[in-house]
């Protein structure tokens, strides 16, 4: 039997036990589950105990497994024991949405939440220091362009005086979220490659990859360094938090969310000058801006209670709107056009197309 039929089998089960059963009487599950980012996670769990509180109903699951790790869940198949949303810090990839196809996830329904921004921060007590987007390449990257003949050499640099002279002589120590992680896609497309861009060097190996169809670039600007000067901290943002108050000289990279929530323990890093704040993320500004998703199995709408209702209550302008819950708690709210889009897609739940990449 194929793993289409099945899923189909296994749907069907559901939808019948759930036509059948006396009022009162609890479907195969009767709570909704959600797994995945852990910059999205504190977001839906608070749009989920509004939603539990205004309905009466059981509180939704809400699970924080990372971007990749949720999707893949998500992606597993139908029924009663996969996810019904997928929360994400980036969209969804083509080789993800052709999973949840090859498993019968057919109809994928994105509603795009609103913002957040990719924080470097350190303690309070820590030096302040600014960094550009090349300095952080050159930090951070498993390979770096040699001075004298631009090929590309290990990264030898210990302390971040090593990166640019102007930059504090301590030791290079940035804790950060493992390869699971939205976050970590987000910071490696939107700080790593757009340093490695600002390179001579690597911009000729970008255009020789465009030229011979070839990935070379792309594996460098992707490829973190494994001797200590990267840390993977795991998916838990607050481990890492903690542990940049204990170690002032550490770097954090996080979601802006938890920089608000810990505002007294730890602070953001400029990057090419700017501050991470609600303005400069909003306006696009800040160099680590970026968009945050949920995701719907549009297969579970009407089977698993409470579906629609939750993302009604989610998509509401009293959620994600500029004076909205969720904007206290660290999310930047978009404009409304945005917001309409997103309430429009929670309500009419239209299939997403195929990414391009």
């Amino acid at each position: 039997m194929s793993l289409n039929c099945k899923n189909v089998l296994a749907m069907s089960a559901i939808m019948i036990a759930a036509s059948s059963v006396a009022p009162g009487v609890a479907f195969a599950r009767d709570e909704m589950r959600v797994v995945g980012s852990s910059t999205v996670y504190p977001f839906t769990t608070v749009v989920a105990e509004k939603f539990a509180k205004a309905v009466g109903g059981k509180t939704p699951v809400v699970e924080s497994t990372g971007t990749g790790g949720g999707i893949k869940l998500f992606c597993a198949g139908v029924g009663a024991e996969t996810p019904d949303i997928a929360n994400a810090s980036r969209p969804m990839k083509k080789a993800e949405f052709e999973l949840c196809q090859k498993n019968g996830v057919i109809d994928i329904v994105e509603i795009k939440i609103g913002l957040d921004g990719i924080v470097l921060a350190h303690a309070k007590s820590a030096p302040e220091f600014n960094v550009s987007q090349e300095d952080l390449f050159l930090a951070l990257a498993e390979q770096v362009p040699d001075v004298e003949t631009a090929a590309q050499v290990p990264n030898k640099s210990m302390t971040w005086q090593d990166v640019y002279p102007d930059l504090p002589a301590v030791k290079i120590e940035v804790l950060g979220p493992p390869p699971t992680s939205g976050t970590r896609d987000a910071f490696l497309e939107l700080i790593m490659e757009k340093g490695a861009k600002g390179l001579g060097s690597l911009r000729t190996l970008k255009d020789a990859d465009e030229k011979n169809g070839t990935k070379d670039y792309e594996k460098i600007w992707k490829s973190l360094r494994k001797d200590g000067a990267y840390i993977d901290a795991g998916e838990n943002d607050n481990v890492i938090v903690n542990k940049l108050e204990a170690n002032p000289n550490a770097v954090g990279i996080f979601g802006f969310s938890f920089l608000i929530e810990n505002k007294e323990k730890v602070k953001s890093i400029l990057i090419d000058g700017v501050e991470a704040t609600y303005e400069d993320i909003a306006s696009g500004r800040y160099p680590g801006s970026r968009s945050l998703f949920i995701y719907v199995k549009k297969a579970h709408v009407g089977v698993i209670p409470g579906i629609k209702e939750f993302l009604a209550e989610y998509a509401s302008p009293k959620a994600i709107g500029e004076n909205g819950y969720l904007v206290d708690k660290g999310l930047i709210s978009m404009p409304k056009e945005e917001m309409d889009k997103a309430a429009k897609a929670a309500a009419e739940l239209p299939p997403m197309s195929a990414p391009a990449s």
